[in-house]
């Protein structure tokens, strides 16, 4: 059996294992005030240990003492993240499953036609709760001090110039290819196997630029002297790296973060997820909460509803064009 068709069935057969008995008949609670009646699930479609699984657990733990329930953090990790996430779709839409995700959410859909669950058809997009800016780092010997500086290096030598990122279709890959796209250059991407490898070939010379989160080995690895940040990707300049210019300043004018957003399933009562959002900003305000995120390279968010939909209408939209006109396949995609 090839790969893809061996992905699709083991997604089939999760969903169809993890489909709630008797959706039909479920009982939805409209009454928020008595939600939550059982324990609430967070769906983390990636190992245990990586940012969101930590973002999770961390909010987790303070949404379980306000609601009196205990919030546990399911970690279904597999396919991209399409399991954990088909995992959540299927759920009972009554406040009691919720989904935290990177941008494999947003991402996958494109790169994944035939999955059988879409972020805006299946989900209710409930907040952002925290970013974290790709870095752009070099080998401190490469003779670039800015992107302009890369990029005229890049353009002198067409074909010859690799950039590393922590593996194909991540979001600092696709952020990479954004890049190679505005820009015009003509490089060989490097596919390593997560953030530690791939920084750690920039700091052995191995590949001499790479696109990595900034939430991981990058900072600590800047701060030593072993890799130069040339740019940071966010909105604004990171409190993590305040000296180091974002894409905008540097002459292109797009952003890219990436995302730990909330979701609940879809046809979830009003009025549940307006109390799941109130409660999970609330929490995102705490000022113990908001150290322990930036400690690991987050910015805390904690967006409206609508200002959250509208950023994941606008993901979508960007990344679908850039998987696109770069040409980017995954392994059993058609």
């Amino acid at each position: 059996m090839r790969r893809g068709a061996l992905v699709g069935a083991v997604l089939g057969l999760a969903l169809a294992a993890s489909a709630p008995l008797g959706h039909a008949a479920a009982a939805v609670q409209n009454d928020a005030s008595a939600w939550p009646a059982r324990p609430v699930r967070i769906i983390v479609p990636f190992a245990p240990g990586g940012p969101t699984d930590l973002m999770a657990r961390l909010v987790g733990a303070r949404l379980s003492e306000g609601w009196g329930q205990p919030v546990i953090v399911e970690n279904r990790p597999g396919a991209s993240a399409n399991i954990g996430i088909g995992i959540a779709a299927q759920a009972a839409p009554d406040g009691h499953t919720l989904v935290m995700s990177l941008h494999a959410i947003v991402i996958n859909p494109s790169l994944h036609p035939k999955l059988p669950w879409h972020p805006l058809r299946d989900f209710i997009p409930v907040t952002n709760t925290a970013t974290a800016p790709n870095v752009v780092i070099a080998h401190p010997t490469l003779p670039a001090k800015t992107l302009k500086d890369l990029v005229a290096l890049a353009k002198a030598s067409p074909a010859k110039f690799s950039f590393g990122s922590p593996g194909n279709a991540t979001s600092s890959h696709l952020t990479m290819e954004r890049f190679r796209l505005a820009s015009g250059i003509d490089v060989q991407h490097v596919a390593y196997k997560g953030a530690a490898p791939v920084v750690n070939a920039v700091v052995s010379n191995e590949v001499p630029v790479a696109f990595v989160s900034q939430a991981g080995a990058a900072v600590q690895m800047i701060q030593a002297g072993r890799v130069r940040a040339l740019a940071t990707t966010g909105v604004k300049r990171s409190s993590v790296l305040p000296d180091v210019p974002t894409l905008i300043e540097s002459g292109f004018n797009f952003s890219a973060e990436s995302m730990n957003g909330m979701f609940v399933p879809a046809r979830t009562p009003t009025a549940i997820v307006d109390r799941i959002h109130a409660d999970v900003v609330r929490v995102l305000k705490l000022p113990d909460v908001r150290a322990r995120i930036t400690a690991v390279g987050f910015e805390p968010v904690g967006n409206s509803r609508a200002a959250f939909t509208q950023y994941v209408k606008d993901e979508i939209t960007a990344w679908t064009r850039v998987i696109r006109e770069a040409g980017i396949k995954v392994e059993g995609s058609k």
